[in-house]
């Protein structure tokens, strides 16, 4: 399951996304959100899947990669249908004793797995096509205009980047603990809620131990290269809009005009 976790990971490439400037990248990230959260019907739905697929092929990211985000978040997708499934009020479809399942019910059910499932799909391939020092740029000039009001951009951005970017270093520092314990004759899968709950105390502990220690080495070596934050900090690349930023952002917003124009027939009896 650990082996399943992409959050964080980047894949090198020349593709047409990977050529995209960062700060587009974010915008469209953002405005793929939007659009999902906008959309209300199948027609919306197949224009998001659409611009999904249509992203991933031209990144040259394998589809498998979709099916291992989604992995770790299978529990949280179920747990989100089953209470759209059961809780939600309308015309019956099946009732015994106090379990009623209704048709407002099973169509909110799959209408918020898909959105959920879009979702993770989507906002990866940011990560998968953008290196961290991209990110940390890109989230950086975006929000640049709040240094006006004192506002701490620089160290925000450097800060969302290292998380993220760590994310896959303590999966794997895990993964070699929970190993070296299992090597040990710990029993991490036997047993109850509880049982399962204290056996991970011996792989807690040392991950703690190894995160902080990551921390301060990463400390020590960004203070040994004299790091004092944005103040007098260049960059060798320059990020510079493209060709391909201004249609990609035509491309995403007469995506969401489409979707807005769909939901408003639709709401008419136009469709």
């Amino acid at each position: 399951m650990l082996k399943d976790i992409t959050i964080g990971q980047y894949f090198p490439g020349e593709s047409f996304v990977h050529k995209l400037d960062p700060r587009m990248k974010i915008v469209l990230t953002i405005a793929y959100v939007v659009m999902l959260f906008l959309t209300n019907n199948v027609y919306g739905f197949i224009i998001s899947v659409g611009f999904l697929v249509l992203s991933y092929s031209i990144s040259r990211i394998s589809f498998k990669m979709i099916l291992k985000s989604l992995k770790p978040i299978v529990p949280i997708i179920l747990f989100t249908a089953i209470l759209n499934l059961f809780f939600v009020n309308g015309d019956p479809l099946f009732k015994w004793w106090v379990i009623s399942i209704s048709a407002q019910g099973v169509k909110l059910a799959v209408f918020m797995s898909l959105r959920v499932i879009f979702l993770i799909a989507g906002t990866s391939l940011l990560t998968y096509t953008t290196s961290p020092i991209e990110l940390t740029d890109g989230i950086e000039l975006l929000l640049s205009p709040l240094k006006k009001v004192k506002f701490p951009v620089h160290e925000l951005a450097m800060m969302m980047t290292i998380a993220l970017r760590f994310i896959p270093t303590l999966i794997e520092e895990t993964d070699k603990i929970m190993s070296a314990q299992k090597a040990r004759g710990a029993d991490l899968e036997s047993g109850g809620i509880v049982q399962r709950a204290k056996a991970l105390i011996p792989i807690l502990i040392p991950l703690f131990i190894s995160a902080f220690r990551r921390a301060e080495e990463l400390a020590l070596a960004m203070e040994c290269r004299c790091y004092h934050g944005d103040e007098g900090r260049t960059r060798m690349k320059q990020l510079q809009y493209s060709w391909r930023d201004a249609f990609s952002f035509i491309l995403i917003s007469v995506l969401i005009i489409t979707v807005i124009l769909i939901n408003m027939f639709i709401k008419t009896g136009s469709f």
